[in-house]
């Protein structure tokens, strides 16, 4: 480019919509809240033993982006499919902070409130979903999570070209320190990303 025509530059930047550099896998997550015998409670689902990812493990609703989705229609498909209710049965109350993990996935976490359905009687989809449980949020608000942490270490591969950076493969790189919360509720444990969603709903509700 022989001659830079700023003006037309600086329109294109004002009219692009940013975005990450490195590709992001795109993800979302409903926060379910029911109101249960006059209080207020969080509804969990333990994955199905049968699933690739994650099996077993406690979970919130959600999952990837389809094509030309919104991250909140996302959350709502989602929750439909899994716990098998119908789209009148929630509704979308806000968005919460997302979460950019270590796996270049980022995680938009919405708070749905459902209704028209009581949590006892909610039947999810066994393909996914192995049961769901409810967690009282006064049980949140008045436990601190256990908050340990975890480094990422680069892993080194016989075909990146050290040679063509500085200390080659003595070079300082910088190694993530993640933090990863745990709750216990009764014989639950709910821990990483679907504890760290929890930590920063109690911190919204604290923050009122």
């Amino acid at each position: 480019m022989k001659n830079l025509e700023i003006e037309k530059l600086v329109k294109r930047l004002r009219k692009r919509k940013v975005g990450s550099i490195e590709p992001m896998l795109k993800f979302a997550v409903l926060i379910p809240i029911i109101k249960n015998n006059d209080r207020w409670e969080l509804i969990f689902e333990l994955r199905s033993m049968d699933l690739k990812s994650q099996p077993g493990e406690i979970s919130f609703p959600g999952g990837r982006l389809e094509e030309n989705e919104g991250y909140m229609e996302a959350a709502v498909r989602e929750t439909i499919e899994e716990l098998n209710i119908g789209e009148e049965n929630i509704e979308v109350l806000g968005e919460l902070d997302y979460l950019i993990s270590y796996s270049n996935m980022r995680i938009h976490c919405f708070l749905g409130l459902v209704s028209g359905v009581r949590a006892e009687d909610i039947l999810p989809n066994p393909a996914e979903v192995d049961h769901v449980f409810t967690v009282p949020l006064d049980y949140f608000l008045n436990n601190q999570p256990k908050e340990y942490y975890l480094e990422m270490e680069t892993k080194y591969n016989a075909e990146f070209p050290y040679n063509l950076i500085p200390k080659g493969r003595d070079y300082n790189f910088r190694k993530p320190r993640r933090p990863i919360y745990f709750y216990q509720y009764n014989d639950y444990i709910i821990w990483g990303y679907t504890a760290s969603m929890v930590n920063q709903l109690v911190k919204t509700i604290k923050d009122l």
